[in-house]
This record gives C-alpha cells, sequence and structure tokens, in this order.
C-alpha cells in the first residue's frame, strides 16, 4: 500500500497485540489526511486486512473528494470520511463512536507567524470541539495528538525534556500561539474527559520523519531532503548548531496506538527520539544518503541570536519505555534512507505528502 509495504509489516508485527485490543471498535479521526493521519489510516487498513479486526472509521478532512482522488487507496468500506473541519464547518457525524483520536495537527510556521491568533483559536477552540464531540457521542477513550512544544524553550543544562518538566512558553510573545495553543488544549482535554467521564490520554509528539512529510514547509529535514533530491547544495539557515532529534513515522505509529490503547488515563507521554543531532550533523548525514552527494552550505546571519535557551529539542522517552515497553527501532540514519528511496520512487506525491 502506497509503496510502505515493508514498514507497514513491521508496524504490524510489532504492535499486533495493541491492534487486537481494537477488535470491533468504532473510532472517529481528526487530521486523518496529515501526515499523521495517513500513517495512522494505512496502519489501521494493513491491520484490518491482516488481522480482521472488524472496526469502522469515520475521518474528518476538509475536502474528502479531493483526498480520496489522490490517495484510492484509502477508499475502504470501513472508512467514511466525514466533510468539515474542528473548527465547525461541516456536520458532525451521528452516532456512538468506542474511541476517539484527535490528531489534527495544525502546525504551520506561516500561520503562527502571519496569524497567530488564527493559530490559537484552531488549537483551542478546535480541540474544545472535538472532546465535546466525543463526550456526546460515547467515546469511551480518547487520544490527544499534543505537541512537546508546551515544555517551552528546552534549558541548555536540561538534555531531554521528561513529562514533568515545568516549563512553559511565554504567554507575551506572539510567537507562542502554537505552544500556548497546545497547553491549553491539553486541560481542556482534561477538564472535558473528567466531566464526560471517559478516558484520555496525550501524545506529546516532538520531531519525526519519513514518507508522506511535507518537503516544501518549514520542516528543516524536509527541506535538506528536497534540496538533495533537487540535486541543490543543503542549506542551512544558521550555525548548524541547534539540536534535534527525529522519529521514523513506523515507530511513531507504534507509539502512538501504544499510548491510545495501553497509556495511563490522564497521562502525557513524550512521542519522539532520544538520539540527538546538530543541524550540521543532520544535514550531513541526508547528503550521504542522496548520489550524486550534495555539498552542505551554512547560511549564517549577521545579527547574532542571544542564546539561553530554544536551541534544543529533545525529549526524554523514559516513561514511554518504562510503562509502555516502547522503543525507538529504526535509527536516524536508516530513517533518512528510507525516506529518501520513498520519496525518490514516488516523487508525485512526496512533496506535499
Amino acid at each position: 500500500m502506497l509503496g510502505l509495504e515493508n514498514d507497514l509489516d513491521e508496524i504490524l508485527v510489532n504492535g499486533r497485540e495493541d491492534f487486537l485490543r481494537l477488535q470491533g471498535a468504532s473510532m472517529f479521526i481528526t487530521g486523518g489526511t496529515g501526515f499523521f493521519g495517513k500513517w495512522l489510516l494505512a496502519s489501521l487498513c494493513e491491520a484490518e486486512r491482516r488481522l480482521k479486526l472488524g472496526i469502522s472509521i469515520a475521518a474528518l478532512s476538509r475536502d474528502p473528494k479531493s483526498f480520496l482522488a489522490r490517495f484510492p487507496e484509502f477508499d475502504q468500506p470501513f472508512i467514511n470520511f466525514v466533510k468539515g473541519d474542528v473548527l465547525g464547518a461541516g456536520d458532525l457525524p451521528r452516532g456512538s463512536f468506542d474511541i476517539g483520536i484527535h490528531a489534527a495537527v495544525e502546525a504551520s510556521a506561516a500561520l503562527n507567524l502571519n496569524d497567530p491568533l488564527k493559530m490559537l483559536e484552531t488549537n483551542v477552540y478546535g480541540t474544545r470541539r472535538m472532546m465535546d464531540f466525543f463526550g456526546q457521542s460515547g467515546v469511551k477513550r480518547a487520544l490527544f495528538v499534543s505537541s512537546g512544544a508546551v515544555y517551552g524553550p528546552q534549558p541548555l543544562d536540561f538534555p531531554t525534556l521528561p513529562e514533568s518538566y515545568a516549563g512553559a512558553p511565554s504567554t507575551l510573545n506572539v510567537a507562542n500561539a502554537y505552544a500556548e495553543g497546545k497547553r491549553v488544549a491539553e486541560l481542556f482535554s482534561t477538564l472535558i474527559s473528567n466531566a464526560k467521564n471517559f478516558d484520555l490520554v496525550v501524545a506529546r509528539c516532538f520531531a519525526f520523519v519519513g514518507p508522506f512529510l511535507p518537503l516544501d514547509t518549514h520542516f528543516a529535514i524536509g527541506n535538506f531532503i528536497f534540496d538533495a533530491l533537487g540535486g541543490k547544495e543543503i542549506v542551512i539557515k544558521g550555525d548548524g548548531t541547534p539540536v534535534r532529534s527525529y522519529l521514523y513515522s513506523s515507530d511513531l505509529v507504534e507509539w502512538l496506538l501504544a499510548v491510545l490503547v495501553r497509556g495511563k488515563s490522564s497521562t502525557a507521554y513524550n512521542v519522539g527520539s532520544e538520539e540527538a543531532v546538530t543541524m550540521l550533523e543532520l544535514a550531513e548525514t541526508i547528503s550521504g544518503c542522496v548520489d550524486p552527494k550534495p555539498t552542505v552550505h551554512k547560511q549564517i546571519p549577521t545579527v547574532k541570536i542571544p542564546s539561553g535557551g530554544g536551541n534544543r529539542y529533545v525529549p526524554s522517552t523514559r516513561l514511554a519505555r518504562e510503562e509502555l515497553g516502547l522503543k525507538q527501532r529504526i535509527s536516524l540514519q536508516e530513517a533518512i534512507r528510507r525516506t529518501v528511496d520513498w520519496n525518490q520512487r514516488n516523487s508525485k506525491i512526496s512533496i506535499r505528502g
């Protein structure tokens, strides 16, 4: 399916027991046509085919017709695409659901920069609407896909950020509309799940790489891959010292599934990798996965940016490892290789996923 056969096979093998916990479940999913959503739906399609789970899925989409025209593989009898969005366009489906997944991740850097109020409203009011819907439709268990941005800038003396870290983004900086919106959305989700008596688990997601990742937006790793595949030099906007980590998409699905079915209610779990890498190291690794090998160029700004936190974004995954038995299976280098190979094979759909 979609050139993901090997990845999907690994997901089904490693997550088999968690998929079986979904036997007969009716599910409502937002964000089903984004990066996370495509991977979740593709994995659920494969699980339904191989394990005969008897699941049914309603997936919210702004434009189901256009999506299915691009990805007819998702036109399955057990998936009903519902036209609408989290802020109120379109009608939500009637009936009851066992499981709710709110994965409509509005993570546009352009929106956060140009219309931070819309960014805040989408994350906060969109999440409240979905959680209210979960409560009204009888959802027993819900997963909210949040972000590691809720912690604010990572202190220089914190190599990894644990879920217990009590830092926060500044509420006086409009650039924090996305991060603060996720914080409030987490609280809304908790309050509504308590009031409506359904279990809620939160996945605080960091950075990822894999097929369907947009290559022409604000994701540095996607931009680097785009440049490399286009035969251009890889341009780093800065001195290359900021540190990030990336989890491959097949690991992402396994982690989200485990958090959904086995995570403790009212608990947040970091989802990401502890394999830290500087932007320069990342660019050089990507360069080594492409033939001919592109050069790497640092575009250092003339005005020095003050240090003091914010140049590192790496989670602690101890809670997920110890409570849920999760681990990173795909190394960063292998993740990049797989992503590059997939994009080379699927150039017609790879830019915007």
